[in-house]
């Protein structure tokens, strides 16, 4: 077995299997590759309880530790997922969403297991990239949604 050199670590209180099933079946290039079980008991489990989830998320190494209660997530970290189209957008945003997630500003939207998404267009990146009142007419935009609307974007870029 090949461990990665440098791996996210995300803390669930006791459901990282069922996040990890949620995203490789969400994300393209996402998997579970390994559930492993306490050897014995611990703080917040027993002996046989699922202890950690190796998975890929978008290609990303990642391990899901069942830690307990102790540790919650916040905005402070969060996926950046880019999409091609609006189509996109909107499958990814409503299946965080749609599977007890919660919406928020700017593309951005949390899963019901806490961890922040933000689902941006490769359009807005680019606005914002391209810099002067290109980007500040996007970011306005922006500013104003939840979901990204990717015609929105468009129509800012160009200033109509």
């Amino acid at each position: 077995m090949a461990v990665a050199k440098n791996t996210v670590c995300l803390w669930y209180d006791n459901e990282a299997e069922a996040a990890a099933r949620f995203y490789a079946a969400t994300f393209p290039d996402s998997t579970v590759t390994a559930v492993r079980h306490a050897p014995s008991d611990f703080p917040s489990g027993k002996a046989g309880d699922v202890l950690m989830v190796e998975f890929t998320v978008l290609g990303i190494p990642c391990l899901g530790l069942n830690g307990g209660p102790a540790f919650t997530h916040s905005e402070a970290f969060s996926f950046q997922v880019s999409t091609e189209n609006q189509e996109e957008t909107v499958r990814y945003w409503n299946a965080i969403v749609g599977n007890g997630g919660a919406e928020s500003a700017c593309g951005w939207c949390k899963d019901k297991w806490g961890i922040s998404w933000q689902i941006t267009p490769r359009v807005l990146m680019e606005a914002h990239a391209a810099g002067g009142s290109e980007a500040k007419r996007a970011f306005e935009a922006m500013m104003g949604m939840t979901k990204i609307d990717v015609a929105a974007i468009e129509a800012a870029r160009r200033g109509s």
